[in-house]
């Protein structure tokens, strides 16, 4: 499908695309197109081909545009998509980044908490035409934000009670890692960028035991749930063939 939209994917880092948002997209016959300006992808003009645009989470505060110039790009591709009324996912930092252009807080926890592996949300009133009961989820952000104006809260946790809003409609922000799928999550726990549970910084934080027990009890439902809202952002396009079974093939094994 050569005249298929693109769906433009930007990253904070070089993880192999084996994420869902990428699989379903893929599977679904829009034109997945992967840009990492913090290593230096010029993102030039939004023109007509691009249908979509999906920011990842990453390390880069969302407020540190003289640090990190890359952002304010970002930032002007994410307007342009909501300018243009595009379908829009802002997940973990993508999420607060989104909370910033729409006048929202987001900074690290007030409290000085952090969520890593698989945690509860849950729908907050109104929120139950995208989450319609509670769901483990996974996490890794010790920043957040508080739900802007003229933004619909989704969900809450014990932790972090602003963890997914909606704006425009299709313009989605969720503070959680629904895409990760487990090769990709154990490819966080190995990582050195979170120590886990002997780090006091990052108390709470489960070993490496539990963390892979709740994969393994969580996975399929978030795998579900989160492939139901792929399919309403990004609908499968005339000619493609429907994405069918979980998207978990680059990750089969949970424990």
């Amino acid at each position: 499908m050569t005249d298929a939209p693109r769906a433009v994917l930007i990253r904070h880092g070089h993880d192999p695309d084996d994420d869902r948002v990428f699989a379903h997209l893929s599977a679904a016959g829009w034109r997945p197109e992967v840009r990492h300006p913090f290593d230096g992808d010029d993102l030039g003009e939004m023109d007509g081909g691009v249908g979509a645009l999906v920011v990842y989470g990453g390390k880069f505060c969302a407020a540190d545009t003289e640090l990190h110039p890359f952002l304010r790009d970002e930032f002007r591709w994410m307007e342009a998509a909501l300018a243009r009324g595009l379908p829009l996912l802002g997940i973990c930092q993508g999420s607060q980044m989104l909370a910033k252009i729409l006048g929202g807080w987001t900074d690290a926890s007030r409290e000085g908490l952090c969520e890593f592996g698989f945690h509860e949300i849950r729908p907050v009133a109104g929120g139950e035409d995208v989450l319609p009961g509670p769901l483990h989820v996974v996490q890794a952000h010790f920043h957040g934000f508080d739900t802007p104006p003229g933004a619909r809260a989704l969900a809450t946790s014990d932790r972090f009670p602003h963890q997914a809003f909606v704006a425009q409609d299709n313009a989605y922000a969720f503070q959680f890692h629904a895409e990760v799928t487990p090769t990709g999550f154990r490819r966080w726990l190995d990582a050195e960028w979170w120590p886990g549970p002997d780090d006091a910084t990052r108390r709470g934080v489960k070993d490496r035991a539990a963390q892979l027990a709740d994969l393994a009890a969580h996975d399929a439902a978030q795998d579900a749930w989160f492939r139901g809202f792929l399919e309403g952002l990004f609908p499968t396009l005339e000619g493609a063939a429907a994405p069918s079974g979980p998207s978990r093939s680059a990750g089969a094994r949970v424990a």
